[in-house]
């Protein structure tokens, strides 16, 4: 009989490794996204019970992955993404690539709601569900996200 973790894994591994491939753009890192959220989960020992596991599942996903272009950013000489990113335009990598340098120097918390909002999809009510906080916070942290992509894209003259 499968315990709970195996159950969890089984249910929501293709989740985590999708939500981790969207951030970090390559299948080894949303790979290593995927063992190491649930090798935490194995670690955990708060005693506290998961109530929304795929919303938690998700963000260790997304946190996990910007851990990951943080630490590529940070990195000399190692190259942010290594592999191709799979049905990419070729038009967009370095836009991507940008982005994803952009998003990973937002603070935490800013790039969690970011991601889970323009690159997961999800809506602001869900967002908010998700991470224990208001709509309006969401809603606010979506537009002070946006500016700072947006001017360092500018600065970067990717964008207008």
């Amino acid at each position: 009989m499968p315990t709970g973790l195996e159950q969890l894994y089984s249910s929501h591994h293709s989740m985590v490794f999708a939500t981790a491939y969207r951030v970090t753009g390559n299948a080894a890192d949303a790979e290593d996204v995927l063992h190491t959220v649930f090798v935490r989960l194995l670690k955990r020992d708060d005693g506290q019970e998961i109530t929304n596991p795929e919303g938690y599942l998700r963000r260790s996903a997304v946190n996990a992955a910007l851990d990951i272009v943080r630490a590529r950013r940070e990195a000399p000489g190692v190259e942010l993404d290594r592999m191709p990113a799979y049905g990419v335009d070729p038009e967009l990598g370095d836009l991507q690539k940008h982005l994803r340098r952009a998003i990973a120097a937002l603070p935490a918390r800013t790039a969690e709601v970011f991601t889970l909002r323009h690159i997961e999809g999800h809506k602001n009510p869900e967002i908010a569900k998700m991470l224990g906080i208001s709509q309006v916070v969401v809603g606010v942290t979506l537009h002070r996200a946006r500016k700072k992509l947006q001017d360092e894209l500018k600065k970067l003259g990717v964008v207008r």
